[in-house]
């Protein structure tokens, strides 16, 4: 028969180690909350849907995780960590830089169906696909304007609000996204990095570039699905569909009359003041 365990070992035990019966609390070390059950912990630590803990100082901007956060940041700051090896030119993600390599290849796996043109990405080719569909599921709850992109979406959203977060540091100019400061530096500049192969021109945008080539292809990638106009723009298509639609939103304030395009608005107000001057 064992001899008992003496008063003081015993007593030392249950101090170290307490009672088994007796529920202990778990305590979150970061907020000080305490839970009962473990689950009640692990739930607690989780953020929530919407909760964005970290925040950009200078905009205001949330985000999710800390990562995220770093990549926002470098939209002010400008920083381009991340360089293309073969044409020297730097990004401020690694995911841009994959995407951006693709360019310098000739392969381009996602082709869309509809017009032939090629995507080096999947969501590339998704977004495209809606400019021939005319699908556009981001929308302004402020005045109901749709998107195809919930980038572009967020970058509207600053027309409301008037948040101009992209300052110029050679004028008095601000802008609402990262890449319109970016054209716009090139005034200053001068510089015109997007060069045409067929022929000298070049151009201090991509998208007047693409806009250019189209010329000496003869492409026309925005049909209208009503008639089956083809057109070299985007915004000559919109302004085509008025033509069945009958919409003309510009508005002459001294006589009511409208127009489809602005620059016929512009011309009948010169008219007008020409008139007004011949009478005097």
């Amino acid at each position: 028969m064992s001899e008992p365990e003496p008063v003081e070992i015993k007593q030392e035990r249950e101090d170290l180690c307490g009672n088994q019966d007796e529920e202990q609390p778990n305590v979150f070390e970061f907020c000080g909350n305490s839970f009962m059950q473990h689950n009640e912990l692990a739930s607690h630590m989780i953020p929530q849907a919407d909760e964005k803990p970290f925040s950009c100082l200078t905009c205001g901007r949330g985000f999710n995780k800390s990562n995220d956060l770093a990549r926002h940041i470098r939209t002010h700051t400008g920083e381009k960590p991340y360089s293309c090896e073969v044409c020297g030119k730097s990004l401020t993600d690694s995911s841009h830089l994959i995407k951006h390599m693709r360019t310098h290849t000739p392969e381009k796996p996602f082709p869309c169906l509809t017009c032939g043109k090629g995507f080096t990405a999947q969501s590339d080719l998704t977004v495209h696909m809606r400019t021939h569909t005319g699908e556009k599921p981001f929308t302004c709850l402020v005045c109901g304007k749709g998107f195809i992109q919930k980038t572009t979406l967020s970058y509207h959203m600053r027309t409301h609000t008037g948040e101009k977060p992209f300052p110029c540091d050679l004028c008095d100019k601000s802008f609402i996204q990262s890449s319109d400061l970016a054209r716009h530096l090139r005034t200053h500049t001068g510089e015109k990095p997007y060069s045409c192969d067929l022929c000298d021109k070049s151009f201090r945008q991509s998208s007047d570039l693409a806009r250019h080539i189209r010329t000496h292809t003869g492409e026309k990638p925005f049909s209208c699905q009503i008639c089956g106009k083809g057109f070299t723009k985007q915004n000559n298509l919109t302004v085509h569909m008025r033509i069945h639609t009958g919409e003309k939103p510009y508005s002459c304030e001294a006589c009511g009359e409208s127009f489809t395009v602005k620059f016929s608005l512009t011309k009948h107000k010169c008219k007008n003041a020409n008139q007004e001057v011949l009478r005097q």
